[in-house]
């Protein structure tokens, strides 16, 4: 009989162990296990089915060893040979009647499960998408990841599986008790003596089981963790040559989780052995009284096969049942977490009387703003301005003052702590969020390219858009010549982290998504400043006429590209400490003045 062990699942080798959450508690919760069970709700006729199918069978496996006894004591005995044939017939239909009913109710559970997995995961993905930055400033990639796939899994494992099969062990374990006391009483208590040591023997596994069972999740969680981190990182250790350093932190990780599993190996190597034992033992008992019985004439030889039969059949839904407290455990702990990721409450959401912004004029006014991220911890203070229609207002100062967060409040991923933002002399609170969005352009400082055609990037702002439309985005932008010079132009395919464009290319072709989606108010993040002076001069041609006639918002890191700029505003520890033209701020020789004085000798 054989076990398998199913795991869950730092800078030091161990970082990622801060994600991982699990309990060792009760496992069982109603209310977790009311909130789960109405996923099965769609799937009544089907779940109906599969327990019908499971009486079936285990009234199937009841029988065959009846018929055994039947063959033995009624056919043999008396040499009725055509009855033996008979019988032998029924009980190879028995036989194989059982194995089309198990095969029919695993296909369907395994069908409900599949489902109940696609709708759990959807769900979840879903409610990913609705939650607000803030939540995943605080939960890491790989956490979230393992509630998708881990959680959602051994959730389903129960649902589907688990139900019906700890159901039909237990009719199962009631019904071959009783057959057995009707057969013979004191042959069957001979052969439940054993039971207790069984059953002693399996709360001792069960204890030390549940701690391995977590062990093991525990390290696949970090050696997943760890593992995607240093993949998607191997550009950066082999430019700083730490592969042997990053080897020996992984091979550390991964050390712990072979310990890991061998010990959880180690608890199954003795348990099954002790349940053969007693297995034997059993087999023993009924061997030596039984047989003691037949010689007797007390009790028949077909009665003794039947016990044998019954014995084998005894044990297994006691050691599945064993097993079932840990996928209970599991599957409330997963549940838990995933209810409560269903329950977070999206910190940016529509008002129930929010407005619509079908068009707007672009005019934006930041007024009175304070923000934090942390309580007690101020990032913005007091900040106030307005971009006018088709007006460019540029930001900049030092690293760390607030330029980005000022970015992501306009684009409403965060809320203001006091004051508020306007557009068009509404409170973005007041609109809803997704129109509020669709008006807003962003061109980030990093480009981000999905998995996918570049025509497919081109028009993810915009699914509908005709071939012809994503063209003459992408001649706007300037990425048509290089693009029409790949070898399947339009219809390339983006690899992975888009290792196959250029950090140009990449920038090109995230500006021509933002002109194909026509927006009226434009964020800029230093769209240039990590790209070759060529490029440069083509992205900054575009925003040019990108920006003609659009209100923009520009954050420079680079002072050289908002000399043209309406209105510049300098930020520094949250506050605008100047604001003004170009001339207007290197005249006042403040701050902005030592910023550009400073980059200008660097340059």
């Amino acid at each position: 009989m054989a076990f398998s062990f199913t795991p869950g699942g730092g800078r030091g080798a161990h970082l990622h162990v801060s994600d991982f959450e699990d309990v060792t508690g009760k496992a069982f919760d109603r209310k977790i296990t009311m909130q789960l069970l109405a996923y099965l709700k769609p799937y009544r006729r089907e779940m109906i089915w599969g327990v019908f199918l499971m009486f079936v069978g285990s009234g199937l496996a009841l029988l065959t060893p009846y018929l055994i006894k039947q063959a033995f004591d009624v056919h043999i005995a008396t040499g009725d040979a055509k009855g033996l044939s008979l019988i032998a017939l029924v009980t190879l239909a028995a036989y194989g009647l059982e194995m089309a009913t198990t095969w029919q109710r695993s296909l369907t559970l395994q069908t409900v499960g599949n489902r109940i997995l696609n709708t759990m995961r959807g769900e979840l993905f879903a409610h990913y998408q609705r939650l607000s930055m803030s939540y995943f400033d605080k939960h890491g990639t790989g956490s979230l990841i393992s509630r998708v796939l881990s959680d959602v899994g051994v959730i389903n494992e129960l649902l589907s599986q688990g139900l019906i099969t700890m159901l039909s062990d237990i009719v199962m374990l009631v019904s071959i008790v009783a057959v057995m006391l009707v057969l013979n009483a004191r042959l069957a208590l001979l052969t439940f003596s054993v039971l207790p040591v069984m059953v002693v023997a399996t709360v001792l596994f069960g204890r030390r089981a549940r701690v391995a069972y977590r062990n093991t999740r525990e390290k696949v969680s970090i050696l997943t963790g760890r593992l995607a981190e240093d993949i998607n990182a191997m550009r950066v250790v082999q430019a700083f040559t730490e592969e042997e350093r990053m080897g020996n932190e992984f091979a550390q990780i991964n050390r712990e989780n072979r310990d890991a599993n061998v010990e959880a190996a180690k608890l199954a190597s003795i348990f099954t052995p002790s349940i053969e034992v007693l297995s034997t033992l059993t087999t023993g008992i009924i061997l030596w009284f039984g047989g003691r019985a037949v010689s007797q004439d007390t009790v028949t030889l077909g009665v003794i096969v039947a016990f044998l039969s019954y014995t084998s059949r005894l044990f297994q839904p006691i050691l599945d049942l064993s097993m079932m407290y840990n996928t209970w455990q599991s599957a409330m702990a997963g549940g838990e977490r995933i209810l409560g990721i269903l329950a977070e409450t999206p910190d940016i959401q529509d008002r129930p009387d929010a407005l619509p912004l079908p068009d707007t004029e672009g005019h934006v006014e930041f007024r009175d703003v304070h923000f934090r991220y942390i309580e007690d911890t101020p990032v913005l203070q007091d900040v106030s301005f307005e971009i006018l229609p088709g007006e460019t207002v540029a930001l900049v100062g030092p690293t760390g003052a607030g330029k980005t967060t000022i970015a992501s409040l306009l684009s409403r991923y965060y809320d203001v702590s006091e004051g508020a933002i306007l557009v068009d002399g509404i409170d973005t609170r007041d609109i809803k969020v997704a129109e509020l969005r669709q008006q807003l352009g962003v061109v980030p400082q990093e480009p981000y390219l999905f998995g996918g055609t570049i025509a497919y990037n081109i028009a993810f702002g915009k699914p509908d858009a005709t071939m012809d439309e994503i063209i003459a985005a992408a001649e706007a932008a300037n990425a048509h010549d290089f693009i029409a010079s790949l070898s399947r132009g339009y219809d390339t395919e983006v690899q992975e982290g888009a290792t196959n464009l250029s950090l140009g290319q990449r920038q090109l072709v995230c500006l021509a998504r933002v002109i194909l989606a026509e927006p009226h108010i434009l964020i800029l993040d230093e769209a240039t400043s990590s790209v070759d002076l060529r490029t440069e001069g083509l992205i900054q041609d575009a925003l040019e006429k990108l920006m003609a006639a659009r209100s923009s918002l520009v954050i420079a890191h680079r002072l050289a590209t908002v000399q043209r700029a309406d209105k510049i505003l300098v930020i520094d520890a949250g506050r605008i400490v100047e604001r003004g033209t170009h001339a207007e701020l290197l005249e006042a020789e403040g701050l902005y003045a030592k910023l550009y004085v400073s980059q200008f000798i660097a340059d």
